[in-house]
């Protein structure tokens, strides 16, 4: 059962962008496009949530075997990391319902 704890804005746009999974660069550029904008995500804060989020279980590292791309690392949202998702949505869901 994830935390039911709310998540921050980083690490709630760092996991939506995960459904798909991404290599650093494309977080940032995926929470940029996903936020309109409103949350940019630089190299250090990004490596150390996704350091903290493998540390949960919520991600985990995968090797591409796409041509070209075979060393980068791709992160990937676990069963988790997805309800840890499912459950801050469902949060957010409930404040706006109240508004």
């Amino acid at each position: 059962m994830a935390e039911n704890i709310a998540l921050t804005e980083s690490t709630y746009y760092i996991l939506l962008s995960l459904y798909t999974p991404q290599h650093g660069y494309g977080i940032m550029q995926m929470t940029a496009q996903l936020s309109k904008g409103e949350v940019t995500i630089g190299s250090g804060t990004m490596y150390g949530a996704t350091s903290n989020m493998m540390k949960k279980g919520w991600i985990k590292e995968i090797m591409s075997d796409g041509f070209g791309m075979e060393r980068k690392r791709l992160y990937a949202l676990t069963a988790a990391g997805e309800e840890a998702l499912q459950t801050e949505i469902a949060r957010l869901r409930r404040m706006l319902e109240s508004v």
